[in-house]
């Protein structure tokens, strides 16, 4: 039965690293040259689809923004080659390192059908059958409309293929033991489409989408039980133990520990740009969340974002401070 999950994704001034004696102030030559310097990679990677490509892989190169497939997939600390994983994920549960998601029919996802695509997307099923852990963010992904995934799907077919062998993650007994995923599944994952509400108009529902599924906020934002769930009571109210041991901040509008003193211009604004409301610039995994995923986002979609956002329950969390 699909489940319309309300949450949402928001940015605090405790998402910021700052550099030993660097002082929050817009004005300050460096962060202004930080800015120009972000700005140039962005235009740089926003260079798009080659001219002629298929209306699908173009609309699919913007869900794979969306999704922030770049910055997951990618072992940049190692200079792994785009999209061909090898990417380490410290958790309590032990290291998942990301799959390669280039079209290498061996190593990669060249030999899945349209179906096995969507299926793990879906349902968190690989082709043979068995269980992802959600450490791939299906949970979120079984939102999407199928078109989307159609379109991902044809974007990342048109990437160059890796032919990067997998690395296996390793875990902690007995988290390595796929099979105990079917229960956890049954505990835990509501698979379907998202629903929209009607009583909501279409910028929100727009937005809940954006920050539910495809840009998965909850994920990392949220606090997880003993077993890895999200606490769905607790959404978005930060995570003290996140991705790589990290503390993830609050982003609900919680005056407190959110983002209640923030206007939604402020979010915009820091989504494109990185830039805080106190004048510093974003650090942490939020730059690259930023430079490779929300910054390519359009205007009306950040702002449906901060819609959405800024409605959700303001909850004071685990996961505020610096």
């Amino acid at each position: 039965m699909p489940q319309a999950v309300p949450g949402g994704g928001k940015i605090d001034t405790r998402l910021v690293t700052r550099s030993p004696g660097r002082k929050a102030c817009g004005g300050r030559p460096f962060i202004w040259a930080a800015a120009a310097l972000f700005h140039l990679g962005l235009a740089t990677l926003a260079a798009g689809p080659a001219a002629g490509a298929e209306p699908a892989v173009a609309r699919g190169e913007y869900i794979f923004r969306a999704a922030g497939c770049l910055t997951c997939h990618t072992d940049t600390k190692n200079k792994g080659a785009p999209l061909a994983g090898g990417r380490a994920l410290p958790t309590p549960f032990g290291t998942f390192y990301t799959p390669n998601i280039t079209p290498d029919p061996v190593h990669g996802i060249g030999a899945w059908s349209d179906a096995d695509f969507i299926t793990a997307l879906r349902e968190g099923l690989a082709p043979d059958g068995s269980h992802y852990y959600p450490a791939f963010p299906y949970p979120s992904y079984t939102g999407m409309n199928e078109r989307d995934m159609r379109d991902l799907k044809a974007y990342l077919f048109s990437r160059p293929a890796v032919a990067t062998p997998n690395r296996a993650h390793d875990l902690k007994f007995p988290f390595g033991f796929r099979f105990a995923l079917w229960p956890w599944k049954l505990l835990f994952f509501t698979e379907g489409r998202r629903i929209e509400d009607p009583s909501k108009d279409a910028q929100w529902n727009r937005g809940a989408y954006l920050v539910e599924n495809l840009g998965h906020c909850g994920e990392c934002h949220t606090p997880r039980n003993f077993l890895g769930a999200v606490d769905r009571e607790r959404r978005l109210a930060g995570n003290p133990v996140g991705p790589e041991g990290k503390k993830v901040p609050n982003v609900t509008p919680h005056p407190g520990n959110g983002i209640g003193d923030w206007s939604k211009s402020d979010l915009t604004y820091f989504l494109k740009t990185g830039f805080l409301p106190d004048g510093d610039f974003a650090g942490g995994a939020m730059t690259d969340v930023i430079q490779e995923s929300t910054g390519f986002l359009s205007d009306e979609d950040r702002a449906a974002v901060a819609r959405y956002i800024f409605g959700l329950p303001p909850i004071s969390g685990p996961g505020a401070g610096p």
